[in-house]
């Protein structure tokens, strides 16, 4: 399978680490071309120099910062949401900010983005709409509850997005990555086990965490990429409206 993304444009925010620049690079590997997003100027401007690609510094967990980065970056081919924080904390310790600012960045911005970039889309006749969830949409993190009900989120926003452009070329998928071996999953495993050396963190995260993991690691940043950009691609014109996972087996069901 050859994917050929040559002359379509692609943003994909939250991009100046982890999944997010894996799926940068991946896309840009398949011809797109390439917006890199993220909070800080510098960091967006290393990451876009690095990868040789163009980068535009805006918060898309918020309101402003989606209007500025539509501003410049009018239309795309392909929009990846990939922007999200996540954290633990006790449920019933969580204040209303905190449940309010995991909405506004892991949804709101999907939503706000979409509703810019989706209809554009469709008036031409194509696009690819991705939300980067999560296992822990379907398998809600007792440590994370606000970040699961999230990613939950994000599996309705997709499919009620997919189902709103039936027919009109645009596809609209959620990818469901278990646990991957971000920066911030390195800490937040770390975090956990900070008695032990990290592989031995890692073995016990897996063991005691998220037992029903049959990849028996973390996964990789560019595997969930692989995923996303075949996604977004001409091959997957079929595949819309679903939740497609790249978890390693963490979710011990046939479906999502």
């Amino acid at each position: 399978m050859n994917i050929d993304l040559t002359g379509r444009t692609a943003l994909v925010t939250g991009s100046t680490a982890g999944i997010g620049e894996a799926t940068a690079t991946a896309l840009a590997a398949a011809g797109a071309d390439v917006v890199v997003n993220g909070r800080t100027p510098e960091r967006v401007e290393e990451v876009a120099q690095r990868l040789g690609v163009r980068g535009i510094a805006a918060d898309v967990g918020t309101a402003e910062g989606v209007a500025e980065l539509v501003d410049r970056l009018p239309e795309v081919d392909v929009l990846v949401n990939n922007a999200g924080i996540f954290a633990p904390q006790p449920v019933f310790e969580i204040p209303d900010s905190e449940w309010q600012r995991f909405y506004e960045v892991n949804v709101l911005s999907g939503i706000r983005l979409s509703r810019h970039y989706a209809p554009r889309m469709a008036s031409r006749g194509w696009g690819r709409v991705v939300f980067v969830a999560s296992d822990s949409a379907v398998l809600i993190p007792t440590e994370m509850v606000h970040y699961g009900l999230t990613k939950t989120a994000q599996l309705a926003l997709s499919r009620g997005l997919a189902q709103e452009l039936a027919g009109t070329g645009v596809t609209v998928n959620s990818v469901l990555p278990g646990p991957t071996l971000t920066e911030g999953v390195r800490e937040f495993v770390t975090g956990r086990y900070p008695d032990v050396e990290f592989a031995e963190a890692e073995r016990r995260f897996l063991g005691n965490d998220r037992p029903t993991s049959l990849l028996r690691r973390l996964i990789r940043p560019e595997e969930v990429a692989n995923l996303i950009t075949y996604v977004a691609s001409e091959q997957a014109a079929a595949t819309t409206g679903g939740a497609l996972r790249a978890d390693g087996g963490v979710v011990p069901t046939i479906l999502p």
